[in-house]
């Protein structure tokens, strides 16, 4: 299992981060994770992690909820972190018209336009943040067309397609799971197996029987086996090829 997209920076693992990452996770089947940081903070703590556990890798970016107020050098400290061996990516960027209170559109739009253009300098793949914001997300993909990710994807087929026409993948995660999830379902039918990665969100979007609580990285065997179930092929082979599909992504070896 390969979780694509996480969190374990966040709080809610300061009681028992060691111990899940440095034992639980690996015994049960977790053989990579790709940290993200949001903030600067938890941008500085992802490398922090990267350093300790060897199966674990890192993105740095600023999450468009956390973008309304920087510091003036907030991009050469996102540009210094790059450089770090096992941080492969920018992420986690992108915009989200949900909580508009936490970051106006347009500080929004100009964090994110910043970033694929750092990502572009670097030549390095991003992950996407899109939420209720699939028309402007595509066109700035359209505009940049970096390498990388839209994760948690939850726009419609037709939006999955124009990403995918654009060589990105997509990533899934535990929404597919839930009972009134329709466009990751239509997604998880719809996007080809070489482009597709399997996410947590950790320790957010717990698939069922978990949902509500804290998801972690393990968890990542109920969303295959539910994508395994749509697409009338074995969990394992999703497992396998998303896998493979993160490496291949972020040039792990």
């Amino acid at each position: 299992m390969f979780d694509s997209h996480a969190h374990y920076d966040d709080a809610q693992f300061d009681a028992d981060r060691e111990e899940l990452l440095g034992r639980v996770l690996p015994e049960k089947g977790v053989c990579g994770i790709l940290n993200m940081g949001a903030d600067l903070k938890g941008c500085k703590d992802t490398v922090a992690l990267t350093e300790r556990y060897e199966y674990l890798y890192g993105a740095v970016g600023i999450h468009p909820e956390c973008a309304r107020e920087l510091p003036d050098n907030w991009l050469n400290l996102l540009r210094e972190w790059l450089k770090c061996e096992k941080i492969v990516a920018v992420g986690e960027i992108g915009l989200d018209y949900h909580w508009l209170e936490e970051c106006p559109k347009e500080r929004q739009k100009k964090v994110f336009s910043a970033q694929l253009e750092l990502a572009e300098e670097l030549s390095l793949p991003v992950i996407i943040h899109d939420r209720e914001a699939h028309a402007d997300t595509l066109e700035f993909l359209q505009r940049y067309r970096p390498s990388g990710v839209v994760h948690c994807f939850s726009g419609s087929v037709e939006t999955a397609r124009e990403i995918l026409k654009l060589g990105m993948y997509i990533g899934l995660g535990g929404a597919v799971t839930f009972k009134n999830a329709r466009h990751s379902v239509e997604a998880a039918r719809e996007i080809p197996l070489e482009r597709l990665l399997l996410e947590t969100d950790a320790p957010y979007m717990a698939p069922v029987p978990f949902r509500g609580k804290r998801n972690d990285s393990s968890l990542i065997a109920y969303v295959a086996e539910k994508i395994g179930e749509i697409r009338g092929i074995p969990a394992e082979a999703v497992l396998h090829a998303a896998a493979e599909n993160t490496r291949r992504l972020f040039g792990i070896a």
